[in-house]
């Protein structure tokens, strides 16, 4: 472990001091203005964002989305303000105004950083540890990108080498979920990525020795991290000299993730606010802004007060952005120019195209014959493994399970790793017993952008995932969710890994489309689709849950229909259908079996597969009306999990199959039978609903 940098060149004035300074009480103005916030790590952090933003970082802030830019992630999102200062300063956009507008209705800036919604903003940050796990996704990405396109490249001299920053508070590291993330990192070996953490020791409760007494230094040398301690100033304040120089060390580092350890004190200098719990989370007041402005030396009676002179001196960030951009267009220009055949397959990702016939590559399946649809997803991502280099991923541990191994040969793991399918840039992820951090990496590797990414798991520990793909869908992030094991089905593992109210809780997720396909040849499609709608534009995409079966089911005709959410699988006959059967999943063979039921009967009878909601309702009335008839008021849902998600499509009169309790420890054909999943009970619930809208 390093405890002291020794060397540094950084050039520090006092216009860089004054900069910081003013960045303290535009902090402190401008949570005072709206009556709440996180003012006092805003303030005492201010000398580290602002060494990131002006000294240390690769950006262009008249180009936040270059793509040879190092990321910045704020994981320690409550204190926005320690990054929306640094996007003003630097010049990405923000003025002043938005700075008076913190916290309010229609501002730019909102009390977490929000993607999309603020230039310069990498990624939703608020639930803590998210961020975490968004850099290290990130860094993972960057080193698959690098491997796509330039992996020949000495460390260092490739225009795809850039780092991923990011700060941390005592909250994000408290959280498992940046504990799952870090070890990730460090068995990556993920040498771009350089964690700051603020050890501040101030908690909403107090002092952080109410809940914590590990020493965390230790902890991330234990994950395998090269640890580095930063001393304040003997006032307590933040040294610049000694940050910057330990940066510089870890951006030497290139084996290891680095960890600096940043002892601050909250509110500093505020004289009675710092080093307080109050300090955290709410205004300073009148008299201790005023009082902290004197401490600084700025006027106590002015507000939002930046003098032309720092501002003219932070603005030069532009200028260093436009060289350091035009620098690295030439190295990049010199790679498209030794490698045209790369250079044209990044165009196409940078795009978001897929390679043209692609979707020839694609399996079919042998109607009638069972198969699971786990295993149908296999059979696409080994199928389109090699014809769409971008795409990769793997699942929580349970590759075997999911059939998420997109190619056994190339496992993505630092080259000294001792297995013998040990690849840097391989296309297999790895991301162990992790659920939670999973999600939230793929979150970060989708942000970086220029690869396509998925991960899976059981369906039952979609918990585990749920705020991570809560923000996939806040983020309109191209992610996919590989969720198997999807029902009772499953079968002895019993109740604790059996879903059942899960798809019900994930469809009540905004802006996540959950897919549940039938069979072999509709989870070709889906993954068609899926593909399809990928696309990095803020507001254009979506995440999906794939949802897939444990145990085999018959297989039907393809139905391009499918694409479109909802479709007649089989119409009635004999006349219009006096009621509709809808399923989804594996309970749709159900339906058709209490179909031919119904028909032998002379009720004719139309079977409706669903295998995305979400996908459904965004088509037009006419297709809906197509596929569900508002004049047919008979209609029966089945599903095996709870039946929240049916009312609405099957009316009044209308009847749910649904499993509305938990399962148990038997074989799933067992289960299915003794919980009511049968053709006969689906038959049953038709002849009920015929009845109830005759009335």
């Amino acid at each position: 472990m390093s405890t002291k940098p020794t060397t540094t060149d950084l050039q520090w004035t006092e216009l860089d001091q004054r900069a910081v300074d003013t960045a303290r009480v535009l902090a402190a103005d401008a949570v005072q203005k709206v009556g709440n916030g996180h003012p006092g790590t805003a303030m005492s952090l201010a000398p580290a964002a602002y060494t990131l933003f002006q000294k240390v970082m690769r950006h262009d802030p008249a180009d936040a989305d270059w793509v040879g830019r190092d990321r910045f992630v704020l994981s320690a999102g409550h204190s926005s303000l320690t990054l929306y200062i640094q996007l003003y300063l630097a010049g990405f956009g923000l003025q002043l105004d938005d700075l008076k507008a913190f916290r309010t209705w229609g501002s730019k800036t909102p009390g977490h950083p929000e993607y999309g919604h603020t230039t310069g903003v990498e990624t939703t940050t608020g639930p803590l540890g998210q961020g975490v796990a968004n850099a290290v996704g990130m860094a993972m990405a960057a080193r698959f990108e690098r491997g796509l396109f330039d992996p020949e490249a000495a460390p260092g001299t490739s225009p795809f080498d850039h780092h991923i920053f990011a700060i941390a508070g005592d909250g994000c590291l408290q959280e498992g979920i940046s504990s799952e993330a870090s070890s990730m990192a460090g068995h990556q070996k993920l040498g771009n990525l350089v964690l700051l953490w603020d050890d501040n020791h101030i908690s909403i409760e107090g002092d952080t020795e109410t809940a914590v007494s590990e020493d965390t230094m230790k902890r991330y040398e234990a994950y395998g991290w090269h640890v580095q301690r930063v001393e304040p100033k003997e006032n307590g304040d933040l040294d610049p000299e000694a940050l910057f120089a330990a940066i510089e060390a870890a951006k030497a580092e290139t084996e290891r993730p680095s960890f600096i350890a940043m002892r601050s004190i909250i509110a500093w200098p505020a004289p009675n606010a710092q080093n307080t719990e109050a300090a955290h989370g709410s205004a300073l007041g009148d008299d201790e802004v005023a009082a902290t402005k004197r401490v600084l030396g700025f006027d106590p009676e002015k507000s939002f007060e930046v003098a032309d002179e720092v501002i003219a001196h932070t603005r030069e960030a532009l200028d260093r952005g436009r060289e350091a951009k035009a620098e690295w267009e030439k190295s990049f220009a010199a790679w498209r120019t030794a490698n045209p055949e790369r250079a044209a397959e990044y165009d196409r990702i940078e795009a978001t195209d897929l390679p043209e016939g692609w979707e020839s590559h694609l399996p079919t399946f042998e109607t009638g014959k069972g198969v699971a649809t786990r295993a149908a997803s296999g059979k696409v991502l080994q199928a389109l493994g090699p014809v769409i280099p971008e795409l990769w991923g793997g699942s929580a541990d349970l590759a075997g399970s999911n059939n998420t191994t997109i190619d056994k040969t190339s496992s993505f793991l630092p080259a000294d790793n001792p297995l013998p399918e040990a690849d840097p840039y391989g296309r297999t992820i790895h991301f162990g017993i992790r659920e939670h951090s999973m999600a939230a990496e793929m979150n970060g590797i989708a942000l970086h952008g220029n690869t396509r990414i998925y991960g899976g798991t059981f369906l039952v520990f979609s918990d585990y995932m749920r705020n991570s793909v809560r923000l996939s869908a806040l983020m309109h992030l191209p992610v996919t969710y590989v969720w198997t094991h999807d029902s009772i089905g499953l079968g002895e593992d019993g109740p604790t890994h059996q879903p059942v109210e899960h798809l019900a809780a994930l469809r009540a997720i905004p802006g996540l489309n959950v897919v549940r396909p039938a069979d072999a040849n509709e989870t070709v499609i889906a993954w068609r689709e899926i593909l399809k709608r990928y696309t990095k534009v803020f507001g254009k995409g979506a995440p999906h849950g794939l949802v897939l079966t444990r145990q085999g089911v018959p297989t039907y005709e393809a139905n391009e229909d499918a694409a479109k959410g909802g479709y007649v699988l089989l119409d009635a006959e004999g006349g219009d259908a006096q009621v509709i059967l809808i399923g989804t999943g594996s309970e749709v063979h159900l339906a058709v079996e209490a179909r031919e039921q119904l028909q032998a009967e002379g009720i004719p009878t139309r079977v409706v597969s669903m295998p995305s909601v979400e996908w459904f309702d965004e088509q037009d009335q006419e297709y809906k009306d197509s596929v569900l008839p508002p004049s047919v008021k008979a209609r029966v849902a089945v599903e095996a999990g709870i039946g929240l998600t049916w009312h609405r499509f099957v009316g009044d009169a209308g009847r749910i199959v649904s499993l509305e309790h938990f399962g148990a420890s038997a074989d799933g054909k067992v289960l299915f039978r003794e919980f009511g999943f049968t053709g006969d009970a689906v038959a049953a619930a038709a002849r009920e609903s015929l009845a109830a809208a005759q009335h």
